[in-house]
């Protein structure tokens, strides 16, 4: 057996398509272009990648885009002016202030002063408290989100109710609103952990597996149940043996794909995801602050 293999960098490219489609008709049926606005302070090389990617794709998608970038000295209060600017002004739909901040600035402060309807990241106490009560209105991280659109093409209508699902990693980016997802889909959810005793044994109950750690290739083949969906969240850069690097997930894909039943490779699974349900986020956002019917994408 070899494990199909997800590809998300198809479905993200379907997904910003459909994105592009609800952009253009809200704004020849209702005048509406969703905008989106990034911060970014300093100058890590990551980052600013990232911040280019979103802005080419936010264009792509016939959306407005808003980009600031402040120098790495910029202070907590200077950045928080510009969140509250940025929550007034009404062309803003979406914020993302891009992480991590320098040394001098609360990531916390910053992230709480964002209002909650225009927190496209899905990382205020508000959104959270929407996402683990199930209440209308949450605006969920990019990642799980993207995560979850894969397993629901993966499994169909309903097809994910029942199932045991295992989520390695309790962050607040990834693990937690991902475990928030699998239950909102009836899913038996179990959130493991390096603390977890006999974490192998607990991945091996998991029909659904996410690995979402940081730590390159720990999850083993036979930590794998025979059949069973994985994905892997991890993006870790590692040695090559004749020099340079290469990424590799938090999954040993290559030993993994003669066990499991699905997989998605890194890269070209989940990363691809987070900038396209970023965009799907945005729209949500736009709609819901106007008013106007969410669109199905």
């Amino acid at each position: 057996m070899t494990a199909d293999i997800i590809d998300g960098k198809a479905f993200a490219a379907g997904l910003r398509e459909r994105v592009g489609g609800a952009v253009a008709a809200l704004k020849r049926d209702h005048g509406l272009a969703p905008g989106l606005a990034v911060v970014l302070v300093g100058e890590d090389p990551a980052s600013q990648v990232y911040v280019r990617n979103k802005a080419k794709q936010t264009v792509e998608a016939g959306m407005q885009s808003f980009e600031f970038r402040l120098p790495a000295e910029t202070d907590e209060a200077t950045l928080l002016a510009k969140v509250h600017a940025l929550n007034a002004d009404p062309a803003v739909h979406g914020i993302l202030v891009q992480l991590p901040l320098p040394d001098q600035i609360d990531a916390d402060q910053v992230l709480a002063a964002i209002d909650p309807d225009k927190d496209v990241d899905g990382f205020h106490v508000v959104n959270v408290g929407r996402l683990a009560t199930g209440s209308p209105g949450a605006l969920v991280p990019c990642t799980p989100l993207g995560c979850l659109l894969l397993l629901r093409d993966r499994f169909g209508p309903g097809g994910l109710s029942g199932k045991n699902a295992v989520v390695v990693g309790r962050s607040n980016i990834v693990g937690k609103p991902m475990a928030q997802l699998l239950l909102q889909e009836s899913c038996t959810v179990t959130v493991a952990h390096s603390r977890t005793q006999d974490l192998p044994a607990v991945c091996r109950a998991a029909d659904i597996l996410v690995a979402a750690v940081g730590r390159p290739q720990m999850v083993q083949a036979d930590w794998i149940k025979p059949g069973a969906t994985v994905i892997d969240v991890g993006i870790n850069r590692i040695a090559k043996e004749d020099g340079g690097t290469r990424l590799v997930g938090d999954v040993d894909t290559q030993a993994a794909k003669a066990v499991a039943g699905a997989i998605t490779p890194v890269p070209g699974g989940v990363g691809p995801m987070t900038i396209a349900c970023l965009l799907r986020n945005t729209v949500t956002a736009c709609c819901r602050q106007h008013g106007v019917p969410e669109p199905a994408m």
